[in-house]
């Protein structure tokens, strides 16, 4: 990696502003020069060969899938960073500063986390840093956005990496707003020698608190400018692996405390201006600096249900069913509207219909569709969606048979909403009821479910009007679910046995099956 400084005078709009000598950097000038780093996404885990296809196909970058589930890497140059922002099926963003594929972990705990604290200043950050530059300076405007905050009344402003004690453990995520500095040429970005006096960190005998100290806050001297700021910045450790002799965060206490003697930047766990992340997955490890605040999942929802699906996997299933241009594609268990609006803002040749019995889903839908028509509307683009909203009955759709070219939606887990032994007497009416509006020999499904017993048991009853084609696997908020592609058959609904057999649960005095108990 180059080992050149950042400047900190005019930049190009895609490219990064490097000095190109020590002489030409006193003159003020600069050049733009246009580098090529390793991005690292998250994914919606079991969606990884869905984004590679995505990334190859917008970006024309060569992906490899990690074997951490739930993770691609790709390379691209700094000219195409905003392009990458742009990716549907992609969560979370960040630059990678050096990756192992095969990491020696000391036996010893002891030893194991002195080899990360010796890390932090052999590794290659000039490039990752000058992207997380460019990035941040890519936003035109930092508008209000979540980040994680401790308890009331304890702070964690100016505390050293190494004071994070057993009971405060990974930061956890709540809901609260904040804003961050934008102003990137302003921040110290630079290893830094210690100033005299000051040790390593907080922790230390006679170290000063960094809150107090000369590098937490820049004093500013009469008759002369402020310098530089130093950046704010904390450390996430991702960790999977039974082998390890340390926890995530015994790694993110030294690590960070690693990076914050060789920076000198100020660690504050709520209000940082940079996140590095260090990600272990048995012997693979990853150091990286991450370049989104919030996922890019939250793009379409205001209006949130109980259940409301991340607008990735909605993304991740609508490339399963490949929508054409004219298509037809039905949503009856809609929820808050995230699949068709997702369809309806990627895929604007086919038109969509998203319908629920629930009146409060229908009017989150609604309020969900206004929102994305303002937002387009501000922007200067046309506010119309290929998209309308019904309440109806899910089992008595009022639509002609043989009217829709694909039916993508949630089914119902049986956890949050309804319950197992509901399933049993919902899945079967259902899928015939979609069977009968689908397009014979050409109409799909994409039906995403967690009760995969039921769903198989009621499928295997409708041979003469779906077909299993393909099934991903994916992790819904911690449940192993199933995305699970259909095809129609020629069947003409109403000449198989399917369409005039009542199924097995509901036919007077046959046993139900003994898994009808609700979870939680």
């Amino acid at each position: 990696m180059s080992s050149q400084n950042s400047s900190e005078g005019q930049q190009c709009p895609l490219a990064v502003g490097v000095e190109t000598s020590s002489q030409s950097a006193g003159d003020g000038e600069t050049a733009c020069e246009v580098i090529t780093v390793t991005i690292g996404a998250t994914v919606p885990t079991g969606f990884e060969n869905t984004a590679a296809e995505e990334v190859q196909e917008k970006i024309g970058a060569d992906v490899t899938i990690s074997k951490d589930r739930g993770r691609i890497y790709f390379q691209i140059t700094t000219d195409k960073l905003s392009q990458v922002h742009h990716l549907r099926s992609v969560d979370n963003l960040f630059v990678v500063v050096e990756e192992y594929d095969n990491y020696q972990f000391k036996d010893s705990k002891e030893g194991t986390l002195e080899d990360l604290q010796k890390l932090a200043s052999k590794l290659p950050w000039t490039n990752a840093l000058k992207v997380w530059k460019l990035n941040t300076s890519l936003k035109k405007k930092r508008g209000p956005h979540r980040r994680p905050q401790g308890p009331k009344g304890k702070g964690r402003r100016g505390r050293d990496f190494r004071d994070r004690g057993k009971a405060n453990k990974d930061v956890v995520e709540t809901d609260t707003v904040e804003t961050v500095t934008a102003e990137t040429d302003k921040l110290l970005l630079e290893p830094q020698a210690p100033t005299a006096g000051q040790g390593g960190g907080v922790g230390e005998a006679g170290s000063p608190d960094l809150e107090n100290s000369p590098l937490g806050e820049q004093q500013e001297v009469e008759g002369q400018e402020p310098g530089p700021k130093l950046l704010k910045f904390r450390v996430t450790c991702s960790r999977a692996g039974d082998k390890h002799s340390f926890s995530s965060n015994e790694a993110a206490r030294d690590f960070g405390g690693a990076v914050q003697d060789f920076f000198q930047w100020k660690a504050d766990m709520t209000k940082f201006d940079i996140e590095v992340l260090l990600n272990i997955h048995n012997v693979e490890v990853v150091i990286g600096i991450a370049l989104t605040e919030e996922s890019l999942h939250r793009r379409n929802i205001t209006h949130f249900g109980p259940t409301t699906l991340r607008s990735t996997l909605c993304y991740g299933m609508l490339r399963l069913s490949k929508p054409q241009a004219s298509d037809v594609i039905l949503d009856p268990m809609c929820g808050t509207g995230a699949i068709p609006l997702e369809g309806a803002i990627e895929w604007q040749q086919a038109f969509y219909l998203a319908g629920d019995n629930n009146d409060m889903a229908v009017s989150r839908t609604v309020n969900n569709i206004c929102h994305i028509q303002k937002k387009r509307l501000d922007k200067g683009s046309a506010p119309g969606l290929p998209m309308d909203t019904v309440q109806w009955d899910l089992c008595h759709l009022p639509m002609r048979t043989s009217s829709v070219d694909i039916i993508i939606t949630d089914m119902p887990f049986g956890k949050r909403m309804g319950s197992r032994k509901k399933n049993w007497d919902l899945y079967p009416p259902c899928l015939r009821e979609m069977a009968r509006v689908s397009r014979p020999g050409s109409g799909k499904a994409v039906i995403l479910t967690q009760d995969k017993k039921c769903f198989q048991k009621a499928i295997s009853r409708m041979g003469g009007l779906w077909r299993k084609h393909h099934t991903v696997w994916v992790n819904v908020g911690g449940l192993h679910a199933g995305v699970f592609l259909l095809k129609r058959t020629a069947g003409i609904f109403g000449q198989t046995p399917e369409d005039v057999r009542e199924p097995l649960e509901e036919q007077p005095g046959k046993e139900k099956p003994a898994e009808g108990k609700e979870d939680k």
